[in-house]
């Protein structure tokens, strides 16, 4: 059996008296994600090919850039997607990495994703091509682990909702729905959206 992150969220909701913010539970996670060994099928990772899937949409970069996508250009991002340092702060403007380092963070954030991801499914049956595609999706989307309610990431889905309830199909047909940033469609996200809808129906 694997860790119950989800108990401890809610341990840390009752002792705040309110919902954690996303950067909260991003937080939460991340410190899990260098403490917990997760075992089990309660404690899947993504595998290779689901990395890989990763890779090849947030591509290396080792200059921190805008965000392209978004109004304001924020997070700003470098490495393999990475929108926090080391030490959970946000990167600078034009921060320079190398590959080592964007490596090392990817790695710490993909653990926190999965923790995060795993928790959400709180042991639905998933097989690994859609655990792979789900921690694509909320690598790009964001967990959404305030449970509010609101679907701003994979946790208060409707795709999630579906998946949890055996109706891949219904689930499946989300993942177009997820194309825009700041309500703009991105041709990115369109591409990434049915890369993501592939390797969840098996045929990538």
């Amino acid at each position: 059996m694997g860790f119950e992150s989800k108990r401890l969220f809610d341990v840390i909701r009752a002792i705040k008296g309110k919902a954690l913010t996303q950067a909260e539970v991003d937080q939460v996670n991340a410190e899990l994600a260098g403490h917990v060994v997760m075992t089990g099928k309660a404690g899947m990772k993504c595998s290779a090919a689901g990395v890989a899937l990763i890779h090849s949409f947030e591509q290396l970069r080792l200059v921190a850039y805008p965000d392209p996508g978004s109004a304001n250009g924020l997070p700003i991002t470098n490495g393999w997607g990475t929108t926090r340092d080391e030490n959970g702060g946000p990167i600078p403007r034009g921060a320079k990495w190398d590959k080592p380092k964007a490596d090392r963070l990817f790695a710490r954030d993909l653990v926190a994703v999965e923790i995060g991801v795993n928790t959400l499914l709180n042991g639905a049956p998933t097989t690994q091509t859609q655990f792979d595609a789900l921690v694509s999706f909320a690598y790009n989307v964001g967990l959404d682990m305030d449970g509010d309610g609101k679907a701003e990431g994979l946790g208060d889905s409707t795709l999630l909702r579906k998946h949890k309830a055996g109706d891949y199909a219904c689930a499946a047909a989300e993942f177009p729905k997820w194309d825009k940033n700041d309500g703009k469609v991105m041709a990115g996200l369109r591409r990434r959206r049915a890369a993501e809808r592939a390797m969840y129906e098996g045929r990538s």
